[in-house]
């Protein structure tokens, strides 16, 4: 289906430009800014509106191209809203910014913060009911990298709050490559997904119209 692979084809480019905007923004921040302890986040908001936030919108937007192919694929209601979700709370926190590291919590800082956990957890719900169906091609990975988004998701919350942030910012950017590499999955499986062949024993032959005088099957040429 020319439409699915076009689709696929544009969410890949767009998954591949996001990553290079954010490799960009890590490599151009404040030299005192440490990546283990800080979130991307806590790099976001140093360069206000430059690209970390660009890569967020990108990558939510590549993840909504999916979504008409997915439908068509024959994805259901619950993963695409959830689909949605992900895309959305991503927006979200691209838009809002956090606070600053060490300053207190602001409105905005909340709004971003559950955007975010929206996003984490919205993600790997939806890959995992589309490795059931219609994905079934993927559902191996699919199911490995939910699983482990969960695992590090689950990780990060210990970390924000019992574990004084420890090792925060790794734990943040090891979920955010799973979480993009499920949607890269979803995209290739788009890109290369072959329309399912006709059942086999139906016979495509054109029927010849039975003519009075000529008995049925007997092989006698119409003109």
């Amino acid at each position: 289906m020319p439409g699915t692979r076009s689709s696929g084809l544009l969410a890949l480019g767009g998954i591949v430009l996001a990553a290079v905007l954010a490799t960009v923004g890590h490599l151009e921040v404040n030299d005192d800014l440490d990546p283990w302890s800080l979130t991307v986040s806590d790099f976001a908001v140093s360069d206000r509106g430059g690209v970390i936030d660009t890569a967020m919108a990108v990558l939510a937007a590549a993840s909504v191209v999916l979504l008409p192919a997915l439908r068509r694929a024959g994805a259901g209601r619950v993963p695409l809203a959830l689909l949605t979700a992900w895309s959305a709370g991503l927006l979200a926190a691209a838009v809002v910014p956090t606070n600053e590291p060490g300053s207190p919590m602001d409105t905005a800082a909340y709004v971003h913060r559950y955007a975010s956990v929206l996003s984490f957890l919205a993600l790997p719900v939806a890959g995992w009911l589309l490795a059931r169906h219609p994905l079934a091609g993927a559902a191996a990975w699919l199911r490995g990298l939910t699983v482990a988004s969960l695992v590090l998701a689950a990780a990060m919350i210990w970390s924000a709050y019992p574990g004084d942030r420890a090792l925060l910012g790794l734990i943040e950017r090891l979920l955010i490559l799973t979480e993009t590499a499920v949607i890269t999955t979803l995209a290739l499986h788009v890109t290369l997904r072959r329309p399912r062949p006709a059942p086999s024993g139906v016979d495509h032959a054109v029927v010849t119209p039975h003519r009075p005088g000529i008995p049925v099957g007997s092989g006698a040429a119409t003109p």
